[in-house]
């Protein structure tokens, strides 16, 4: 269906039905208890980064932007040795998700002017809301057009407004932010106000949305992974809307992402702590360089290198190669070449946060 008509919020039905209300407790508590065991961690950068590297490459995914983990922190290390378009992409959607965490911490508000700077960063131009038409949604084994979102300017704009005065402003309608999140996401990919990267930015909207809401403290619930595993839900959800109207499923299915996200990050977060400790008992116990910086720099960056290590630490540059050199040489990092350059990678971390 193609002439569908996009509206402006609020909804004018009621969206809190029955099933909507009875699956809300238990995602919120998933939520809550994710909520508290991240602030456990004592570096914020750590799950920033390594959560944050993971959903950047499944984001990427859904957009048919494909990397490996291997390619993925090669890139991070900026070796010239090492040349990847995707990986690059994928290092830009990392850079965007900090950003736009950066913005919403310092102005309490997700504007239109932030959102256009997350998609300038994601995109690496300023091109902007779309200003020209043919844009169209379609269905990619059959060519066939699912959707056409707005294609003219001033209604682009009229919509993107409208919207943002419903994410900031909390008396257009009152229900769960839950409820509220999933609207906003359809809403923004439904208007598809870019010419390119509309659902990575959706989905970055999606955890700032959540901070705002006091529901997090750090972008580390990212439901991307949830919607790999069902795509054809996702998709089929988003198009039941246009067709009939049918807002219970798709907040349904949102409400489900975000509890079962919780859940399996709190594993990872769990799994993460635990390996933290022993790197830590290993650490003091034998080596005399141990400290609470170093610790952080291997779980900061899953591949790292001697200037990760001179900009964490304040050492010099032979310290840091030697201190990288001892623990790769007692095999609790494993070191690597790429071209002249050298780099250490953090096994053990590596294999928790790719086993999923």
């Amino acid at each position: 269906m193609t002439n569908w008509g996009l509206k402006e919020l609020p909804l004018n039905i009621d969206v809190e039905t029955k099933k909507i209300l009875k699956a809300l407790p238990s995602a919120h508590a998933a939520l809550a208890e994710l909520k508290g065991i991240a602030s456990t961690i004592p570096n914020q950068n750590i799950l920033i980064n390594t959560l944050g590297l993971q959903e950047a490459k499944d984001s990427s995914a859904i957009e048919n932007i494909i990397t490996t983990h291997d390619d993925l922190y090669k890139s991070g290390l900026n070796l010239d040795a090492f040349k990847s378009l995707d990986a690059k992409e994928v290092q830009n959607y990392i850079s965007a998700l900090k950003k736009g965490f950066e913005l919403i911490t310092k102005n309490g508000l997700l504007t239109n002017k932030s959102i256009l700077q997350i998609q300038e960063v994601l995109e690496n131009n300023n091109v902007g809301f779309r200003k020209l038409p043919e844009t169209a949604l379609k269905n990619a084994a059959t060519g066939e057009t699912i959707y056409t979102p707005p294609q003219d300017y001033e209604e682009i704009m009229r919509l993107m407004t409208n919207l943002e005065k419903y994410i900031n402003d909390s008396s257009i309608q009152d229900c769960d932010p839950l409820i509220k999140m999933a609207i906003i996401h359809f809403q923004f990919e439904s208007i598809h106000p870019f010419y390119d990267g509309n659902g990575r930015t959706g989905r970055i909207i999606n955890i700032l949305y959540l901070i705002m809401e006091k529901l997090q403290n750090l972008p580390i619930l990212y439901l991307s992974n949830y919607i790999i595993k069902h795509k054809s839900e996702y998709y089929r959800f988003l198009q039941k809307v246009r067709d009939e109207n049918q807002w219970e499923d798709w907040i349904l299915f949102m409400i489900k992402g975000v509890e079962e996200t919780a859940k399996e990050t709190i594993q990872i977060i769990i799994k993460i702590k635990d390996l933290m400790l022993d790197y830590k008992h290993r650490l003091r116990d034998n080596y005399k360089f141990y400290s609470q910086d170093l610790l952080n720099n291997l779980f900061k960056h899953p591949y790292t290198k001697i200037e990760f290590i001179v900009n964490d630490l304040g050492v010099s540059r032979l310290t840091a190669a030697n201190y990288l050199n001892k623990l790769s040489d007692n095999g609790m990092l494993r070191k690597d070449k790429l071209g002249t350059g050298n780099f250490y990678i953090n096994e053990e971390l590596f294999e928790l946060l790719t086993k999923r």
